[in-house]
């Protein structure tokens, strides 16, 4: 009888109860994993926590309350702490992780020996992860998503890091074709990394009767969404800029960040504030009836591996306007899926009035990702580990 494929699922990225959106996709991506016969999933989820004065802030005062191990959404997960070093203490984090949660992975390990760790954001949980793995003297996987690429590996003492990591892990991962030809750059083997497109619940995110969805909301005219958390990197502040040149239409955003008052502010000062909603988080089983209720899904952020979001959108038959960042090409590959646009309001505003002019049909804006599936997600990643492990 064939032995359980036991995974240790290493993620910085994983909502909790104070931030239930957190890295959903890593969620949804595990779930589906944890599901399959004959695999075992355990999630180490680290939580940095600084040291005092700074983890009396409110928003380590929550994550400090969350169970050390619970069942979250039928996944086994575990969330020990690390002293976190905000802003300065990016290049020792993968350091810290390891040695704080190193005892807990030794003991699950003596329990129920782990055939592979697969980490889910290449910087920090890559180089933890290539840590725990010599000390189990195992495997490893990392996966790439964007930031953790584009950002961190503009840093020298995490790019070392980060290739290291690579150099000593099994097989790679990225969410793009395009974040593989990035990782290339940075001087990682080609070779041995492997496209990882992102899952979809494609009975959620659908086309709704879009006319009916907008009265509902008290809208009559235009609708955008912006998905996404209020941060610089998003550039939120574009599309609310481009707002002023669109005045029938209106704009939903949807998340929270450190840019919130910013933007209520800049919204304010252009004239746009009574047409621009800010939602706050909403809850993902609450977006999909919100982004199909949208004519356009606008987010040209300065860098993505490949957004959910802008998959979601499409799923729900509304074209997206995108930046030329990550995968958006490998998205975009017809007028009908959107418009790939330049980082600017200008280029904006003529790819919303030009879709607005010209709606393409729902149905054929859903084709665009027509391939896109939990299952189809699950599949490869589930080959990807058992080769790693040896067990396929």
């Amino acid at each position: 009888m064939k032995s359980p494929l036991n995974i240790l699922t290493l993620s910085t990225l994983f909502p909790n109860s104070a931030a239930p959106n957190f890295g959903i996709f890593v969620e949804r991506q595990t779930a589906e994993l944890a599901s399959r016969a004959d695999v075992n999933v355990t999630v180490i989820n680290p939580i940095g926590i600084p040291p005092w004065p700074l983890n009396k802030h409110h928003q380590y005062k929550t994550l400090q309350t969350l169970a050390a191990h619970e069942e979250w959404r039928g996944l086994n997960i575990y969330r020990p702490t690390f002293t976190l070093v905000p802003k300065i203490g990016g290049a020792s984090n993968p350091r810290r992780i390891a040695d704080a949660i190193l005892p807990l992975v030794k003991k699950l390990h003596r329990q129920t020996p782990f055939d592979v760790i697969d980490a889910e954001f290449f910087y920090p949980d890559g180089p933890a992860a290539m840590r725990l793995a010599a000390a189990l003297n195992i495997p490893f996987t990392v996966k790439a998503r964007g930031a953790d690429i584009h950002h961190w590996g503009s840093n020298p003492k995490c790019r070392d890091q980060i290739l290291e990591a690579a150099e000593k892990a099994n097989t790679l991962l990225a969410v793009s074709e395009a974040l593989k030809q990035d990782m290339t750059a940075l001087g990682i083997e080609s070779g041995k990394i492997a496209v990882h497109y992102t899952g979809l619940d494609q009975d959620k995110f659908t086309p709704v009767d879009r006319l009916a969805a907008k009265r509902a909301l008290g809208i009559d005219g235009p609708l955008f969404i912006t998905a996404g958390a209020l941060i610089g990197r998003k550039n939120q502040d574009l599309v609310i800029r481009a707002m002023a040149s669109l005045p029938e239409a209106q704009l939903m955003l949807a998340g929270k960040g450190e840019e919130e008052q910013n933007y209520l502010k800049l919204a304010e000062q252009i004239g746009v504030a009574d047409r621009v909603r800010f939602l706050g988080n909403v809850p993902h089983d609450e977006l999909p009836h919100l982004t199909a209720a949208a004519d356009i899904a606008i987010l040209v952020s300065k860098s993505e591996g490949l957004a959910n979001a802008w998959v979601e959108a499409l799923a729900c038959g509304t074209p997206v306007i995108i930046s030329e960042a990550g995968g958006a090409r490998e998205l975009v590959t017809s007028p009908d899926a959107g418009r790939v646009v330049e980082q600017n309001v200008e280029a904006i505003v003529g790819a919303a009035k030009a879709i607005i002019a010209k709606p393409p049909k729902q149905d054929v804006v859903r084709k665009a990702v027509a391939q896109f599936s939990w299952r189809n997600n699950g599949d490869q990643l589930l080959a990807i580990l058992q080769k790693a492990s040896g067990k396929d």
